[in-house]
């Protein structure tokens, strides 16, 4: 077989679909050399072809081989390392010489089973945190495509649901729980009044450094979704939404006395007793206090107007009474 010929077919066999760490760290020259004198026992014949099978029997379709490979982050030299160091060797002690495939099939599965065991102590993949966003942290490294896969989670997280009194201050914080790179920038924008996450709805409201939104006083016009979004290096990183409601302060004020009014009725419509010990002190807000104000005000109006109309007919009945006798 020519030489042109020998490598066409070595480099079919190496880049075929089975691929593994084997293929990712170990060169095309260095297998043509070292399958150069492999030969079949049986026959007594120099096949080149069978010891490629034999490589991507023991390193490519090997399921530890491959697990052995999933490191974490940055760890794919120390893979090459290790590997170079159990199959370079033998490309210079098998260079141009002949030796059975026994010998081929001893010494290549010695070779996978150090590397399993060396490999297998590198630093593992840290984990991906769900629910969001992309983490280059997270990812490991894939002997099947030679690169490392991404955590695969998307790029948006679930909605917040964030509530604030009116005038009163709200804050949002754009955190995640996995690590970010240093150089980073955070852009907020907002969607007015609706919850969504449709990304044309919304318009920048701020960008630079600052992963806290702040609003000082909080109003109906605030109501809305707030996205922040991270970059690092112009690529996006991660999106976080956050659905902002504001209560008026009329309706917390009625909500707050009508809270007070149902907790301090006994089943009956009768009011709970006094609590004994030394009085304690109650703290109200002025809205709450002007509407107690307000209702005994008008209870004491209507006490008023209910007295002089039970009062009107009795001293009309004595005018009458004075005008029949002057007339007698």
């Amino acid at each position: 077989m020519c030489k042109s010929a020998l490598c066409l077919v070595c480099v079919s066999l190496l880049l075929g679909p089975s691929l593994s760490c084997y293929q990712c760290f170990v060169e095309v020259q260095d297998s043509l050399r070292l399958c150069w004198g492999h030969i079949l026992t049986e026959h007594n014949v120099r096949n080149v072809d069978s010891c490629f099978r034999k490589l991507d029997r023991i390193f490519n379709n090997h399921e530890r081989v491959i697990e052995a490979g999933r490191v974490g982050k940055g760890y794919d030299k120390q893979l090459k390392e290790l590997l170079d160091g159990e199959i370079l060797p033998m490309v210079e002690e098998f260079d141009r010489k002949r030796n059975n495939d026994t010998v081929y099939e001893e010494r290549l599965q010695t070779a996978a089973d150090n590397f399993i065991a060396a490999a297998s102590k590198l630093p593992r993949v840290s984990g991906c945190l769900p629910p969001c966003g992309f983490q280059s942290a997270g990812a490991v490294y894939n002997c099947i495509t030679c690169q490392y896969d991404s955590c695969e989670l998307p790029l948006d997280c679930p909605v917040k649901e964030v509530t604030a009194m009116e005038n009163s201050r709200s804050q949002m914080w754009c955190e995640v729980p996995f690590h970010l790179p240093g150089n980073i920038e955070v852009i907020w924008r907002f969607a007015e009044e609706v919850k969504t996450q449709q990304v044309d709805q919304f318009k920048e409201v701020t960008a630079g450094l600052d992963t806290i939104y702040s609003i000082p006083s909080s109003s109906l016009q605030h109501v809305g979704t707030y996205q922040c979004e991270i970059y690092s290096v112009q690529r996006s990183i991660v999106r976080l939404y956050f659905y902002l409601t504001v209560t008026p302060q009329v309706v917390a004020g009625h909500t707050e006395l009508q809270e007070i009014f149902d907790l301090s009725l006994l089943p009956g419509g009768r009011f709970l007793p006094a609590p004994a010990g030394p009085p304690h002190s109650l703290t109200t807000s002025p809205l709450l206090l002007t509407a107690c104000l307000t209702a005994l005000l008008l209870l004491l109006f209507l006490s008023m107007g209910a007295l002089y109309w039970s009062v009107l007919p009795e001293q009309t009945s004595h005018a009458e009474q004075e005008e029949e006798y002057l007339g007698l």
